[in-house]
């Protein structure tokens, strides 16, 4: 329990912050499912039209500070090479 003010205030942002922050890594996770449900189903179109997706969410997410930079391009570098060996 917060003794001061601040520590209160401080406790409050850390609620809503926490809030966006698992409202953006669930959103992650669940189109890197697609993503990877479509490659192993084979389906180069879809998993095209997911990766559009996902590439532009991991932008997002890091623009905002939400992950690290070389985290999404771990994601993104991966997922792309996994797409070309399905051609």
């Amino acid at each position: 329990m917060a003794n001061t003010k601040s520590a209160a205030k401080r406790a409050r942002q850390m609620a809503v912050r926490t809030l966006a922050n698992k409202r953006v890594a669930t959103a992650l996770k669940g189109q890197l499912k697609k993503i990877r449900a479509s490659i192993t189903a084979k389906s180069k179109d879809a998993a095209k039209a997911e990766f559009q997706k996902l590439t532009s969410m991991l932008d997002k997410a890091v623009k905002s500070g939400r992950l690290h930079r070389n985290a999404a391009s771990r994601h993104k570098s991966r997922l792309n090479s996994q797409l070309v060996a399905i051609a």
